[in-house]
């Protein structure tokens, strides 16, 4: 009864009349046996039945609980139209409404309270082999802000694109949650809420959790399991990864993975207009993880590419926070010292709009999860000293949007270069068509880890995002740019993923920071042969025959 209860096993009607009567489940599934390419159209005709986004997370949800390899087929078969359902922006909702969702265990819930005791946690995952883990404290998910427990929802939807669209087995994956409480009163008030009633646990207990938790993954997986911080506060996740990225195999996809995305849409963006880098000024607005990240990564760019100093290159990034722009000695809330690089000699500026005017920058960023902040005057002011205005609106979900792509086309007459990070549909106008492209994180974070787990990275650098961002960039053809799109199509997901993975391993190998020996020739060959294949499998074991003197009698 195995082969009908567990996910891994189970094949629906694609048993085989044999495979039925063998294991002994025949006439307990009707009578009719179909292929898996007939089951995933029958599930896609499913799917679409439903018109609410959660309906059909939930749907997938519930494959994912009944039937593994028929739920990645028909992940990795139809990617560009189930990334929204299974990820952003509809996984926010789900996190949202993670008490009403959840049905059965598909990660680790560890808490403050296990302290002392997060190994023997970790020891019940059924899985031994653990290669990635996507680990969130639930503070800041997406644009949401604080959801605390309800934020597995991440770690869950990304490790599924792990697998996916990089081919990382399910079984390799480990999504966790560490809850140390939620400051968010309405779920502390909510009947529903799943996790711990109580404030955030914060201070030396919070980071003596954490370092627990990192030897802990150590002792139990191996030095050279994949950490991916995921969606955890500001103020935690720049010292957290300062703090462990010498120490572990770990990046921060907020910081690091948004960074490399996003720079991969500036370097086609380049192509798009037929500039450098150097020729442009970048003014964010947000300085937060993903802002910061960026902006780090476009100096080093910078600096790889075109030989202009880091320091150089930073002069040429303008940042605005909550309390206005980034300046030196700044008389309103000061600086801290993770944005005290871009504080350049200027005078204090508060209001977005005027920003632009004073700065005149050719490329705005949105990261600070603020909606329609770039408002009609502000997109017009960009098409006024700009040809081509490179406009970004990246915060997540779709609700928290900068501008819509139509808004950033209607208001620069046609002639803006845009991405965002939630999808955004087709827009027809000015003669032509746009197919606005997504920023998101989903092309680069799959490829990097599948790289750094088929190398064996033991510590991850910056440098690692930034050959990912070159390697998504160059993938973008003429024939993207041409319909206003920056990043490839995303039904091409998979073989992006593995194109980065080889690009990540050829730079490890290069720079010493692999582990796999012997060092394969042919990296791309050798990094497919580790993907996960979601076409179903025999059910039956492997018969053999004996040789025929087996069975004569001995003669005395």
């Amino acid at each position: 009864m195995d082969f009908l209860r567990d996910p891994k096993l189970y094949k629906g009607m694609a048993f085989s009349l044999e495979e039925r009567q063998t294991l002994g489940i025949h006439g307990l599934l009707p009578p009719r046996i179909k292929t898996q390419e007939e089951m995933a159209e029958h599930s896609m005709r499913n799917l679409r039945r439903f018109d609410d986004p959660l309906n059909k997370y939930m749907f997938m949800a519930d494959l994912l609980e009944r039937n593994e390899k028929l739920f990645y087929k028909v992940l990795s078969e139809n990617t560009a139209e189930l990334m929204p359902i299974v990820y952003t922006p509809t996984v926010g909702l789900a996190c949202q409404k993670f008490g009403l969702v959840f049905k059965r265990p598909k990660g680790l819930f560890i808490t403050i309270h296990d302290k002392g005791h997060v190994y023997e946690v970790l020891k019940n995952w059924p899985e031994q082999d653990v290669r990635c883990i996507v680990v969130t404290d639930g503070e800041r998910i997406l644009g949401l802000g604080d959801l605390g427990a309800q934020g597995m929802g991440i770690p869950v939807g990304k490790l599924a694109l792990n697998t996916a669209i990089a081919g990382i087995p399910p079984s390799q994956t480990l999504p966790i949650t560490l809850d140390v409480g939620t400051n968010r009163q309405e779920l502390l008030d909510d009947i529903d809420y799943i996790g711990l009633r109580h404030k955030r646990v914060t201070g030396q207990e919070y980071d003596d959790f954490i370092d627990e938790f990192m030897q802990a993954v150590v002792r139990r997986y191996g030095q050279n399991t994949l950490i991916q911080f995921e969606d955890f506060g500001n103020h935690n996740a720049f010292r957290f990864l300062k703090k462990y990225r010498d120490k572990y195999c770990t990046f921060n996809d907020d910081i690091q993975g948004t960074a490399s995305v996003a720079v991969a849409g500036i370097l086609a963006a380049l192509k798009a207009t037929n500039t450098k880098l150097k020729d442009h000024t970048f003014l964010f607005q947000g300085a937060g993880e993903a802002a910061l990240g960026i902006a780090n990564l476009i100096a080093m760019a910078m600096e790889k590419r075109e030989g202009v100093p880091y320091e150089e290159g930073l002069k040429r990034v303008w940042l605005k926070d909550s309390r206005g722009l980034i300046v030196k000695e700044r008389p309103d809330g000061g600086i801290s010292v993770h944005k005290a690089p871009w504080a350049h000699e200027h005078k204090p500026m508060t209001d977005l709009g005027e920003i632009v005017k004073e700065i005149k920058p050719t490329v705005l960023i949105g990261a600070a999860a603020i909606p329609n902040v770039f408002t009609p005057e502000i997109i017009r002011d960009m098409a006024t000293f700009n040809k081509q205005p490179v406009i970004f609106a990246l915060s997540n979900p779709t609700s928290k949007a900068e501008c819509t792509a139509e808004q950033a086309y209607v208001h620069s007459d046609g002639r803006a270069v845009f991405a965002s990070g939630s999808p955004f549909p087709t827009y027809q106008g000015f003669g032509k068509t746009y197919e606005p492209g997504q920023g998101n994180n989903a092309y680069i974070f799959p490829g990097a880890s599948l790289g750094v787990i088929c190398t064996g990275i033991h510590h991850i650098s910056d440098s690692v995002f930034l050959s990912a961002a070159e390697g998504l960039a160059d993938m973008v053809q003429d024939s993207d740019l041409a319909v206003g799109r920056l990043y490839p199509p995303l039904s091409s997901l998979r073989e992006i993923s593995v194109k980065i993975a080889t690009k990540v391993a050829i730079e490890a190998y290069k720079s010493g920071s692999a582990s796999t020996y012997p060092e394969p020739e042919d990296k791309e060959n050798f990094i497919r042969q580790q993907l996960y294949d979601y076409t179903y499998d025999t059910s039956l074991p492997a018969r053999y025959g004996w040789p025929q003197e087996a069975f004569k009698k001995l003669e005395i």
